[in-house]
């Protein structure tokens, strides 16, 4: 039985996000999303926010945290929509 695959697709908004940032920073974001697409659920890259249906996907990259902001199409099941992003600086 293989690993479950999944398909996420990116908003105009996340994509806007996505290339306003660093390029290396993009590459390790667009990694993590396959990562995930490959079925890879590991919390430090794609989790669920406590009490709410949205999920994030996590990037760490040159001590900046990248946050895109996912949802599941419930019709589609295993497709996950990336909407927003937001940059957070670690201390």
């Amino acid at each position: 039985m293989g690993i479950n695959k999944l398909k996420v697709v990116l908003t105009e908004e996340a994509q806007a996000f996505l290339d306003a940032q660093p390029f290396k920073a993009q590459q390790k974001i667009y990694y993590n999303i396959f990562k995930v697409e490959e079925g890879v659920m590991k919390v430090d890259i794609f989790k669920k926010l406590e009490n709410t249906e949205i999920w994030e996907f996590r990037t760490l990259y040159n001590g900046i945290c990248y946050r895109l902001f996912s949802f599941w199409d419930t019709e589609e099941e295993t497709l996950v929509i990336a909407t927003h992003g937001i940059v957070k600086k670690t201390q």
